[in-house]
């Protein structure tokens, strides 16, 4: 926990750099080999609501239901891996997920090797694949991120936003003139009046989760 706290503290204030979410997806990694997998789903399914749930943004749950007026299909695109990202699309009600995939072993345990690592440019390639698919048109979809290794998936979509972002993001989204938001208010899904949004959690759970990669993109 101290760790996670600490890792909470250096996020807010340099950001995370392709060189710190390569140390923290190899340490990860390297816990996580001969897990069970369908373990690791279960214990995720079963705390999810009491780790993830209550560090919701207000903002974003509001953010969600504005889309969903809209009719746009609502999806989180995330570093982490999917035994995490998956419960918490299903968590929120959004349309699905795009996640980092581990590589797991015909007996069911994790081998300590990523299959696909969501992170970069390959959220642009995962999220292009899926538009393709799906008959989605990136130029009118919506993109939030608060880290500037996001900015590949930033630049892949017409509507990009800046939220809580680094000191790096905040740059580039100046530079680009991307709107920049402000997420304040930490609530939990249940006690919403209304709203369903996906989105930013804190960077703790980035900690604690393993590289929580909070954004996503929607279609018009």
């Amino acid at each position: 926990m101290y760790r996670a706290a600490f890792g909470h503290l250096m996020f807010q204030r340099f950001g995370a750099d392709e060189a710190r979410m390569h140390k923290i997806r190899e340490s990860v990694l390297k816990i996580t080999k001969g897990w069970d997998r369908n373990a690791v789903r279960t214990m995720v399914d079963e705390t999810i609501n009491e780790v993830i749930e209550p560090l919701i943004y207000g903002e974003a749950l509001d953010l969600i239901d504005h889309h969903r007026e809209l009719g746009h299909e609502v999806w989180v695109v995330s570093s982490a891996p999917e035994e995490i990202v998956q419960p918490f699309a299903d968590l929120l009600g959004l349309d699905g997920a795009i996640s980092s995939r581990a590589q797991v072993d015909d007996e069911g345990r994790f081998t300590g090797v990523m299959d696909f690592f969501n992170q970069g440019e390959n959220k642009a390639i995962a999220m292009r694949e899926l538009a393709a698919q799906r008959g989605i048109d990136l130029t009118e979809s919506y993109a939030y991120s608060d880290s500037e290794t996001d900015a590949p998936m930033l630049h892949a979509v017409g509507h990009a936003y800046a939220v809580n972002p680094d000191r790096a993001l905040a740059r580039l989204a100046q530079e680009n003139q991307w709107p920049q938001l402000s997420f304040t208010h930490a609530v939990t899904a249940k006690s919403r009046s209304r709203s369903h949004t996906p989105f930013v959690v804190s960077a703790l759970v980035l900690s604690v989760a393993a590289f929580f990669g909070r954004a996503r993109f929607s279609r018009n």
